[in-house]
């Protein structure tokens, strides 16, 4: 199984950026890849559209709105995995009340791809989605 995971501390306190980023049908709010996002089964399933109009579904699997993180599944997408788990976290930063730390992680078993071209891929995805996210607390 391959991992990767990338951090980002962003320009607001904790609980603003749960705010923004804990919805688990909050995407479009703040990650450019995923302009539209539909809440399914009660909203632990959400069916996201990318730019390129490929549809990605994926399952809500764990949820903690006092620790600030939630895991999802991908249950279908055009990525060359399969098995993959992703987590999203917001933390505090000691000493600091004005930033927040936000962490995402994922594992996932290649298919059809080496490990390092998943790794790649997914690392950007996050790095782009955590730089992106910085840029709309920015503002």
């Amino acid at each position: 199984m391959a991992s990767t995971s990338v951090s980002r501390v962003v320009p607001a306190p904790p609980q603003r950026v749960w705010n923004l980023i804990g919805g688990f049908d909050a995407l479009p709010d703040w990650l450019p890849y995923i302009p539209e996002s539909t809440a399914l089964e009660g909203g632990r399933v959400r069916r996201l559209t990318n730019p390129d109009g490929d549809v990605i579904i994926e399952r809500l699997l764990g949820f903690n709105e006092a620790e600030r993180h939630y895991s999802y599944a991908i249950l279908e997408a055009p990525f060359p995995v399969d098995g993959y788990v992703s987590t999203l976290r917001v933390h505090a930063v000691p000493g600091r009340d004005d930033v927040a730390e936000v962490q995402w992680s994922g594992r996932f078993n290649p298919t059809g791809a080496t490990e390092q071209e998943v790794v790649a891929l997914f690392t950007g995805i996050y790095t782009d989605g955590l730089d992106a996210l910085h840029r709309t607390l920015a503002t």
